[in-house]
């Protein structure tokens, strides 16, 4: 895991793939000094469409670890765009957020 206590680097391409390889948790990446708000709110959105598949996928009777990880991730996308319109999903069990819906102030 990655350190938040400087601007260390991070690898973005496994972390594009794979945020909770690099961060332990969404709160680490929220407080990672070395990442702009827009590189931590794409990982998130990656990470957060990870969880759904997931969540999904355990709604749907397959084996896997209940947690809220989902829940924690929405509230670090929150915390950095100040509000998520969660009006405008996508039509999916995911409900992924279109590009639209989360873009910089």
């Amino acid at each position: 895991m990655v350190s938040t206590t400087g601007p260390a680097s991070v690898d973005m391409a496994q972390a594009l793939l794979d945020p909770g390889s690099i961060f332990a948790d969404p709160e680490e990446l929220l407080l990672h000094e070395g990442l702009s708000r827009e590189e931590k709110i794409e990982l998130l959105k990656r990470w957060e469409y990870d969880a759904s598949e997931n969540s999904v996928a355990l709604e749907e009777g397959m084996p896997g670890d209940e947690s809220d990880l989902l829940r924690r991730i929405l509230l670090a996308l929150d915390h950095l765009m100040a509000g998520i319109d969660v009006e405008h999903v996508g039509p999916t069990k995911q409900h992924g957020f279109a590009s639209s819906v989360i873009t910089s102030t």
